[in-house]
């Protein structure tokens, strides 16, 4: 005889279906209940005048169950898998998927299907509801922000149509927001987003929660998630908090996320493709008319309206706007150089083959050691290929020759002496050969010897009309550069011959012989 609670719910429920005058098949097909199981529920319920009328308690349908209604309890279907219920059991105690208990019971013979399977399994552990928790702000605590994909925009630069974005941030407490629509994610296209999301709203919220895109987080973790480290500075530089969600949980930012897909849905529906500059100044229109103005679904208030109210606790903005600084590591190579975005940067020597972090402003470029020390600034490249230097970076003994060109030598040649300046006016004007290297190398003599010594050792070359390197070193250090230089020899008398050309080379053209 039936007596448990459960049971006598399903037969108010049976009942509520019977008294709405549907067959027995409808019901059956409604209760999951066979349908001779209904029959006789309706021939129980017709003797106890149960279909029309008010309905019975509980306790009283129990009662009556009870007292009335002959024969066993109702029979209910029976599962294909019930007579596997141990083994089913045991496997998911040892966490085995549903299709691979699915597999296991087909090689113990078991016919039926996945679905009965998956059922049986769902009756023994019933899912428990996903249960969630609003999180309501404060006005300018929170802000939210995000990308989604807009389809497709003309790029003006090409005339191209290529997929775009949106970037919306949304504020947490108004529900108020910028959106702006951008070709890709990259950092600096990131941080200058943010600044001019700040700049629309006129100034700062205290936290700003994101997902783990790579433009805003470098590790991903719940309780120390790690920032990107421009992003990091940009935060820093406007005051707020970074606050990345837990990886792959979009609606912990379901603020934002409900704001895309209403740009997605209400904007971008149905529009044609437009240039992007002209879809941004729509965009923001929008922003300022029919989303600002909407009677939002969470709030039941306008989010310009509560934006009037929020705009007055938000940070202020900082005096100046950020810098949009990029932040990436670059190898500093064997020549000294790093290279940032197609332009070479020159560091110590000292720091050849270490990774440096260079900081990409608008107006200037500076690199730091791995643990951020400071050791270089340049100004920021103005076309791609360009290499900016400085020479206290560079080996000391490698500057003289980097330094001499040919306009340098002949500018501290001169400085020197006249002779000084013969000689290397000599040794520049030599063809074919090139003696740049030669004058630069007479020249770094200066700092052993002196002006006056060079300018005497070359004018000793020159008299004797030898100006090699090699002579003018080799007089230096014997000394000879002060020894007398002689006066020239008396040009002997031009000798001529005693008889003419014609006896000398008669007996060849064939007169005279000349013996």
């Amino acid at each position: 005889m039936p007596g448990k609670r459960s049971e006598t719910m399903d037969v108010r429920e049976i009942l509520r279906h019977l008294r709405a005058k549907e067959s027995d098949r409808a019901v059956a097909r409604a209760t999951k209940i066979d349908r001779k199981t209904v029959a006789r529920y309706r021939t129980w319920a017709t003797e106890q005048e149960l279909l029309t009328g008010p309905l019975p308690t509980l306790g009283e349908l129990q009662r009556l169950l009870s007292e009335t209604m002959e024969g066993p309890p109702p029979p209910q279907n029976e599962s294909s898998v019930e007579p596997y219920r141990d083994l089913v059991m045991k496997l998911r105690r040892e966490k085995t998927e549903m299709t691979a208990i699915w597999e296991r019971l087909k090689e113990r013979g078991y016919t039926g299907s996945y679905s009965a399977v998956y059922r049986f399994v769902r009756r023994l552990e019933p899912l428990a509801p996903e249960v969630t928790v609003r999180i309501e702000t404060k006005p300018g605590e929170e802000a939210q922000v995000d990308f989604g994909s807009v389809g497709l925009l003309l790029d003006p630069a090409t005339g191209e149509l290529r997929k775009a974005y949106a970037f919306v941030m949304t504020l947490s407490w108004s529900r108020h927001q910028y959106v702006e629509f951008v070709f890709d994610q990259s950092v600096a296209t990131w941080l200058r987003l943010h600044r001019n999301a700040f700049a629309f709203f006129g100034g700062v919220v205290a936290r700003v929660v994101t997902d783990n895109l790579k433009a805003a987080v470098v590790r991903a973790c719940w309780t120390e998630p790690e920032a990107q480290q421009s992003y990091r500075e940009c935060a820093e530089h406007y005051g707020f908090l970074i606050g990345p969600c837990i990886p792959y949980t979009p609606q912990h930012k379901g603020k934002v996320e409900s704001g895309v897909h209403y740009v997605q849905r209400n904007f971008m529906g149905g529009r044609e493709p437009t240039p992007l500059p002209q879809a941004n100044r729509d965009v923001l229109h929008w922003v300022q008319t029919t989303a600002g103005m909407r009677l939002h679904g969470t709030t039941h208030e306008r989010p310009l309206l509560r934006f009037d109210l929020e705009r007055a606790v938000l940070r202020p903005l900082p005096a100046t706007p950020y810098d949009l600084a990029t932040w990436k590591q670059a190898k500093l190579h064997r020549d000294c150089y790093v290279v940032f975005e197609n332009a070479y940067y020159s560091a110590p020597f000292r720091l050849v083959g270490q990774a440096l972090w260079v900081r990409g402003g608008c107006r200037e470029v500076q690199l730091f050691t791995p643990d951020y020390q400071l050791v270089a600034t340049h100004p920021r490249a103005q076309r791609p290929g360009q290499r900016l230097t400085q020479l206290v970076h560079l080996p000391p003994d490698k500057l003289p020759g980097l330094l001499l060109d040919r306009e340098e030598c002949q500018r501290r040649a001169t400085a020197v002496g006249p002779a000084t300046q013969a000689v290397v006016e000599r040794l520049l004007a030599h063809r074919p050969e090139d003696r740049l290297r030669s004058a630069a190398r007479l020249l770094r003599m200066l700092d052993r010897v002196g002006p006056l010594r060079l300018e005497a050792a070359c004018a000793r070359a020159l008299r004797f009309d030898d100006i090699s390197y090699v002579t003018i070193k080799r007089i230096l250090e014997h000394g000879l550069e002060a020894a007398d230089i002689p006066e020239a020899a008396p040009v002997a008398a031009t000798a001529r011959f005693e008889r003419s050309v014609e006896e000398l080379v008669g007996g060849l053209l064939g007169g005279a012989q000349w013996n």
